[in-house]
C-alpha cells in the first residue's frame, strides 16, 4: 500500500529551498522555517485554510516564497544550535498561526523515542488524515542519512509492504523515499521527532 499527499510545485522544486534565502544564517539554520512555509502553503491549497500564505496561491513563485520566509523568520529563526527541540518549533509556528487567526489546528510533539510500532500509526493517521508531518533529525549513524542530520524536513508519504515502511521526505526541493525504521534508529540518544497536527 502506497499513500502520498497531494504537493506543490515553485518552478522545479518540490516546495520550497533554503538555499534561496538571501541571508547567510536562513541559508544554513533556515530548515525550519521551510517545513512551516511549506505546511502553511499545503493548508491553504489543501486543507482550506485561509490567510497563512500572504501571497498569490495561485502562482506561487520563488520571489514571494522568500519574502514568506522572513515572514516566518521571527517565529523559527536560525539560532545558535537550530531548533533543535520540538519544543521551540510548536511555539513557533503555533504563534506564526494564531496570530493569523488560525486558532483550531493544534501541534503536539512525538518524540524520536517513541517505539516503530506506535510511530507507524502515527504515521499513518496523519498522512491518511492528509497532514504532512515536520520531521526533526538530529544525529545519525547511517551515511545514506547525511544530508538530513540536524535537520528539519517533511514527510509526505508512506510505503508499506509486509513488514518494511517506506516513506517520502521532502526537502531541499526533492522527494526522496527511505526506509522509515532506519531514519527512526538513530543509532544517537539525543533525538528530534514528530510534529502531530491535530
Amino acid at each position: 500500500m502506497k499513500v502520498e499527499l497531494p504537493y506543490f510545485k515553485i518552478g522545479n522544486s518540490l516546495g520550497g529551498q533554503q538555499d534561496w534565502f538571501p541571508e547567510y544564517m536562513m541559508r544554513i539554520g533556515g530548515c525550519g522555517a521551510v517545513t512551516a512555509c511549506d505546511c502553511s502553503i499545503y493548508f491553504e491549497l489543501y486543507k482550506n485554510l485561509r490567510g497563512l500564505y500572504p501571497f498569490d496561491i495561485k502562482n506561487i513563485s520563488k520571489n514571494d516564497y522568500i519574502k514568506f520566509s522572513d515572514v516566518m523568520k521571527p517565529y523559527l529563526h536560525p539560532r545558535w544550535q537550530g531548533i533543535n527541540k520540538l519544543s521551540i518549533y510548536i511555539d513557533g509556528f503555533t504563534q506564526f498561526l494564531r496570530d493569523r487567526g488560525e486558532n483550531n489546528l493544534q501541534l503536539l510533539p512525538w518524540d524520536g523515542h517513541n517505539d516503530f510500532k506506535a510511530t507507524h500509526m502515527i504515521l499513518k493517521h496523519q498522512i491518511d488524515s492528509g497532514y504532512p508531518i515536520p520531521c526533526l533529525n538530529l544525529y545519525h549513524k547511517n551515511p545514506l542519512l547525511r544530508d538530513y542530520v540536524w535537520h528539519w524536513f517533511l514527510i509526505t508519504g508512506y510505503e508499506i509492504d509486509g513488514d518494511n515502511w517506506k516513506v517520502k521526505l521532502v526537502s531541499y526541493g526533492v522527494g526522496r523515499w527511505f526506509n522509515f525504521d532506519m531514519l527512526w534508529d538513530t543509532g544517537f540518544n539525543e533525538r528530534g521527532g514528530l510534529i502531530v497536527f491535530q
